[in-house]
């Protein structure tokens, strides 16, 4: 495996757990955001539910370009910026989340934005090794 395959792997697991969420947010928008953020009220369903087709949508964007070296790294790198935006934001509401979304949500956003940036950036290395 080249030095820059685990970027890959990384990279495609982290955007079918994003096409996971987003499908299961899609479809139990109740369940998935009650460990999130506690019980919802109807325009926080909805607001799930548009949370979860812009997970799907760009884990789905992410997998079908991740092998093209000009347009992969970016896609990593901008789900990573969603991760790290929805795990610092629960973070920043700890207090008022139920137990998941006060301490898994911030674990695994931070931890996929982390290595989604690390991947991101060895997909950029390996784009500009194959352009010089």
């Amino acid at each position: 495996m080249r030095a820059d395959g685990w970027a890959l792997h990384a990279g495609r697991a982290i955007a079918a757990g994003r096409i996971g969420a987003g499908l299961a947010l899609l479809l139990a928008p109740g369940r998935v955001s009650r460990a999130w953020v506690g019980d919802l009220g109807p325009g926080a369903l909805a607001l799930s539910r548009a949370v979860g087709i812009r997970d799907l949508v760009m884990g789905a964007i992410t997998l079908h370009t991740i092998d093209h070296p000009q347009v992969g790294p970016r896609w990593v790198a901008t789900c990573a910026l969603a991760d790290a935006v929805d795990g610092a934001a629960s973070l920043a509401a700890r207090r008022a989340l139920p137990p998941a979304g006060a301490l898994g949500v911030p674990m695994i956003g931070l931890g996929a934005a982390a290595a989604g940036l690390a991947a991101a950036a060895a997909l950029r290395r390996r784009e500009a090794g194959e352009a010089g």
